[in-house]
């Protein structure tokens, strides 16, 4: 049997911390969040005060100076209890390490402790009604105006955008350049003329706070740029890798509890005079899911050892993000088939990852783009 060897006592240690703050703080409200469309403020403070929040954060800045794992932790606990609300994760292990590489100290102490507690939630945006995958198609600009940018434009899909303090935009500073003029520069929630819109009603993810979001005359100062002017598409790619690898670990932990879920309900639903377990057809279901549930947790552990060494590149990570996506779509409808009329009810919770799991192919990158990612390195084309 397989056994898992990554994780240390430590990490370990603190996942039992996280799975009680789950089952104690998470799941008795998520119901809820899921008929507000978002989580709530009081649940971000919560993570903040019990350390779910930028682990990898330098202790200097208000984090636990943790590796990576740690914040995966809370990430497969998230996903192995079905809780798809709370944007932990992306604010945690997406936004904040933006700051942490490529911020100044000023921009480092201003927003990293507090997004550690919890008092500030962070954001991203890419994708824009025009353009999703094709990070260079966007069209929001953000013009230089003596000591300012003035932001005008549009985002659309943003994860957190509905209660995100601080976003990471991702615009236009020279739009005559094309990739090399695209900038990241940091925009407060607060700020004049930044408006966000409705909260996005969706196929799944319904706790989740995904929304549109509208600049018209937004100025900001120039000290908010992150980084260097016209390096944001290089930023972006260096970051997607581990935001790819973060998508298949999600999918192999919601896998691995749909699997629970399905071989404990056919062990209890009889049909037929014995259990639904008791059927060929079940039993040969069960096991192909198993193989692939245990096929995936064995690349994706090895690919966050890779990921832990500075070793997995992009074809990597896409080749992880594509076949786990896909893989979950397919074993989550043979395990839903096998709840019969209950599987579509969304009391279930395999009702429940069966619709979100189909955004995991699609975020982050669409699985055509993960083709051509990988296509291009097999034939050594561009």
């Amino acid at each position: 049997m397989f056994t898992r060897t990554i994780f240390s006592e430590d990490h370990e240690i603190f996942r039992n911390q996280v799975r009680r703050f789950v089952q104690t703080e998470i799941l008795p409200y998520h119901a809820q969040w899921e008929k507000d469309g978002r989580v709530s403020r009081d649940a971000w403070l919560k993570a903040g005060e019990n350390g779910l929040l930028c682990a990898m954060v330098p202790e200097a800045y208000g984090g636990a100076g943790a590796d990576f794992l740690f914040s995966m932790v809370v990430m497969e606990e998230l996903a192995g209890a079905g809780a798809m609300g709370p944007g932990f994760t992306l604010h945690s292990d997406i936004v904040a390490p933006y700051l942490v590489h490529y911020g100044s100290e000023a921009q480092k102490e201003a927003w990293l402790p507090r997004m550690a507690r919890g008092e500030i939630i962070g954001a991203i945006a890419m994708t824009e009604p025009s353009g999703g995958s094709d990070v260079q198609n966007i069209k929001t600009t953000a013009i230089r105006d003596g000591d300012d940018f003035v932001i005008n434009g549009q985002k659309v899909f943003i994860t957190n955008g509905g209660n995100c303090d601080l976003l990471i935009l991702a615009c236009k500073t020279d739009p005559s350049k094309g990739a090399k003029g695209i900038s990241l520069i940091l925009v407060p929630a607060d700020t004049p003329g930044f408006r966000k819109g409705r909260l996005l009603e969706k196929v799944g993810w319904k706790a989740q706070d995904t929304a549109e979001l509208f600049f018209d005359d937004v100025r900001i100062p120039a000290t908010n740029l992150l980084g260097v002017e016209g390096r944001g598409f290089v930023q972006l790619m260096e970051q997607l890798p581990q935001e790819r690898l973060m998508q298949a670990i999600r999918a192999t932990s919601v896998l691995e509890s749909a699997l629970e879920w399905t071989v404990d309900y056919t062990r209890e639903r009889k049909a037929f005079g014995g259990s639904i377990a008791d059927f060929q057809n079940t039993r040969f279901r069960l096991a192909e899911v198993k193989t692939q549930v245990v096929v995936m947790r064995i690349f994706t552990d090895h690919c966050m050892q890779m990921h832990m060494k500075g070793e997995l590149d992009s074809v990597d990570a896409a080749m992880a993000k594509m076949f786990t996506a896909e893989t979950l779509c397919e074993c989550l409808d043979d395990c839903l088939q096998l709840f019969g009329g209950y599987g579509y009810m969304w009391e279930y919770p395999i009702a429940r990852a069966w619709a979100d799991a189909r955004m995991g192919r699609i975020a982050g990158g669409t699985g055509e783009i993960m083709r051509e990612i990988i296509g291009r390195q097999v034939t050594g084309t561009r």
